[in-house]
């Protein structure tokens, strides 16, 4: 960093009061300044300043290499800031940051929360779908709302989803217009919101998703065409999902492996061949929360796997032949898992040749459940399911 051309600056309500000398220093040495019309009246940026275009680009600040440009960030500008998005975009060597508290450091100590016992959301350009994974009676949450508008929408959502909770409304925090205001998911009727804004979630009652694998199969969209839920447990166990991994779901049929996939923090795209279990694979990604983890690719799987990043994990749920697995076998690189499921004797003839050629271990599972039988009960027996799994 002998001579960085970009500065990135966080900046708090205070304006250039809150900012270090070493911040202000930066800033004062920028010929060219980025900011929020909310961030340059803070700064007095004058003739300087440079209002971020909208829809959002990094093109202007790019187009300034060779002069001093300093980007005005909300708080930490490397947390739900612009400071990630740059930073793809530069080498090490052409910027610098300057931090500030961020929003949620400043929410924390008012409410006098444990950051690392809560969960952090930016909710200012993303679903409030994305909170399902993580709210349940006991937890807290902090998040940041794009607009005025915002809090009570997602007051009706929290209550919409069967959870009561108490909120603290927390507005210009760290400036003197700072203002802190309770009220409750169910009676929420505050007014004359300053818009930025972020709400503190205490959850109160409700029952939130398990975390274990295999939800309840009516929670998904699907035309019957699933991986029913005592399956669907073994399959992820034996998929085994970690944390920024990428699944390749072929023949996805409801998305509902996806879907739980990308819940335990990984990303999957899914190959589908029909578009109606397309658009219901899109619905569930959207209602969990996970649309933005989730890709959806319609036709013929093997046509298009070659167009995609390679991934840590194949499951191969229907639509399985010799020379899909051939083809899978040929490209994936070493250490891929990759597991199959299979109902008709016709797959699990080819699954049982697969585990021959390859290795891996074939299981059978037979289940059944208690259901009428007259004025008695009996077992109701599902089909088989053969399951291969192997590492590549």
């Amino acid at each position: 960093m002998s001579d960085p051309w970009v500065a990135i600056i966080g900046l708090g309500e205070d304006g250039l009061a809150g900012l270090t000398d070493a911040s202000r220093k930066a800033l004062g040495a920028a010929e060219i300044v980025f900011g929020g019309p909310r961030h340059l009246a803070l700064v007095a940026a004058g003739a300087r300043g440079r209002d971020w275009p909208v829809p959002f680009s990094l093109a202007p600040v790019l187009a300034c290499r060779g002069q001093k440009v300093a980007i005005l960030a909300s708080g930490d500008p490397f947390w739900h800031g612009a400071g990630g998005s740059l930073a793809l975009h530069l080498s090490p060597a052409e910027w610098v940051a300057y931090p500030a508290a961020s929003t949620f450091s400043l929410a924390a100590a008012r409410l006098g929360w444990r950051i690392e016992e809560i969960t952090c959301h930016g909710l200012h350009a993303a679903p409030f779908a994305q909170l399902r994974a993580v709210l349940s009676k006991g937890a807290r949450a902090i998040c940041l709302l794009r607009d005025a508008e915002a809090p009570a929408a997602l007051a009706a959502w929290l209550t919409q989803q069967g959870f009561a909770a108490d909120l603290t409304l927390l507005e210009a925090l760290g400036g003197p217009s700072e203002r802190l205001r309770k009220t409750t998911a169910a009676g929420f009727d505050l007014q004359d919101i300053t818009p930025l804004v972020a709400m503190a979630i205490e959850v109160t009652a409700g029952k939130g998703l398990s975390r274990a694998a295999g939800l309840e199969d009516s929670l998904f969209a699907s035309d019957g065409q699933i991986t029913k839920r005592p399956v669907r447990a073994l399959t992820l166990s034996a998929l085994a999902p970690r944390r920024g991994e990428l699944l390749w779901d072929i023949g996805a049929g409801s998305g509902s492996v996806s879907v739980e996939w990308c819940l335990a923090g990984g990303r999957a795209i899914c190959f589908e061949l029909r578009e109606d279990r397309a658009v219901n694979i899109r619905d569930n990604a959207a209602r969990f929360g996970m649309a933005q983890r989730m890709a959806v690719v319609t036709g013929p799987a093997a046509a298009a796997l070659a167009d995609h990043p390679l991934p840590d994990a194949v499951f191969v749920g229907g639509g399985g032949s010799a020379a899909l697995f051939d083809q899978l076998w040929a490209m994936l690189p070493q250490g891929t898992r990759l597991v199959a499921n299979g109902v008709t004797l016709e797959t699990e003839s080819l699954l049982a040749q697969q585990q021959a050629l390859h290795g891996g271990d074939l299981l059978r599972i037979d289940l059944a459940q208690a259901a009428a039988l007259g004025r008695m009960r009996g077992w109701a027996a599902s089909r088989p399911v053969v399951q291969w799994s192997v590492l590549r």
